[in-house]
């Protein structure tokens, strides 16, 4: 099986600018889509237990549905990935002042964030498999953020069923930057996620208020419906009657990854799905991981011929923690002139 490249144009968005799918495909004829819109993926197809090739992310056919209704499907987050509290912070004595999305906070970069914008795109291939690197210009004072941000995050599939996002950024004004990678995923193709079987490498969690804003010391995960140190199905303590799990309407959490030290690139999480065998493994240099069980979907989109119910699909976003700019005992987000912003994610497929 050869690898290849291709491209065709997926849609215009309403300013006129031409929107790119890529397709990269791998040595075990394995296929991942990727749009210049957002850094989105919208389509993963990888090999179940039995050889046969199935789509494993939530996502549309068209842009227009990416346009305006995503819940991030697929995306590429920034500035700030996760919520900021009362939509404003403080740097360097300025206080500046984001849209509210979230309800009082600001979530995942803004109204215009990294998933609403055409990146350049430009593909590659080496002995590892084939890629797409992707550029942007966060002006200073996009969605209320100082400072003139050049991004760049490569997406590499590679012939080990692996897709390698790799983020850099440089500033030329101090800003908060947390970027991440926000697919839904399914194993099984279709239904719901709760038969998954997840294991999280996390002793803590950021606990969080009623609007999702991280508050008091790392809670332990010993004992609460959020113990995914050893594998467990999602669905087994989703429903359960803790603070924790009504004020995120299911899991929707900051698991504090047990590294051996910071940025060190570590097995953050893994599931699978055993009717299909389908693994996951996420690898993260990043300190956190939020997992969202897929709580707001509520049946109102529709795409590739599947109803988007809740519960549909699930994230492991690796990041900072939520609010980390407002709340200084977190390892800092802050992007200063002179710095690179460098860290790595893999999402590792297999089956067993």
């Amino acid at each position: 099986m050869t690898t290849a490249i291709t491209q065709r144009i997926f849609g215009t968005t309403p300013t006129g600018e031409t929107v790119t799918e890529f397709t990269l495909t791998n040595q075990r004829g394995s296929i991942a889509k990727i749009i210049n819109f957002g850094g989105i993926i919208t389509e993963l197809h990888v090999r179940d237990k039995n050889g046969a090739l199935g789509d494993v992310v939530l996502g549309f056919e068209t842009l227009e549905p990416y346009l305006e209704k995503s819940p991030f499907f697929g995306a590429l987050i920034g500035r700030v990935g996760n919520r900021i509290a009362d939509a404003k912070f403080t740097l360097d004595g300025v206080t500046y002042n984001l849209a509210a999305n979230n309800g009082p906070n600001s979530l995942h970069g803004g109204v215009q964030g990294f998933d609403k914008k055409v990146w350049t795109a430009e593909t590659f291939e080496n002995a590892k498999g084939p890629g797409l690197v992707l550029k942007l210009l966060s002006e200073d004072g996009d969605q209320g953020f100082p400072g003139n941000l050049q991004v760049t995050v490569t997406y590499q599939f590679t012939h080990d069923d692996e897709i390698v996002v790799d983020y850099f950024a440089t500033t030329d004004k101090a800003t908060p930057v947390n970027l991440t990678q926000h697919t839904y995923l399914n194993l099984a193709g279709s239904g719901n996620i709760l038969n998954h079987k997840l294991q999280i490498f996390a002793d803590h969690i950021n606990a969080v208020n009623e609007v999702q804003i991280p508050v008091g010391a790392p809670m332990p995960v010993a004992g609460t419906p959020f113990d995914f140190r050893e594998p467990k199905l999602i669905g087994e303590h989703i429903n359960a009657s803790h603070e924790q799990i009504k004020n995120g309407l299911g899991y929707d959490h900051n698991f504090l990854i047990n590294q051996a030290s910071y940025k060190a690139l570590t097995l953050a999480a893994t599931a699978e799905e055993p009717a299909s065998g389908r693994v996951l493994e996420v690898f993260t240099e990043e300190p956190g991981v939020q997992f969202y069980s897929g709580n707001f979907l509520d049946g109102s989109l529709t795409g590739k011929g599947i109803t988007y119910k809740r519960r549909t699909g699930f994230c492991l976003e690796p990041q900072h923690a939520p609010d980390s700019i407002n709340q200084p005992q977190f390892p800092s987000i802050v992007l200063h002139p002179g710095e690179e912003y460098k860290t790595r994610t893999i999402f590792k497929f297999s089956v067993k």
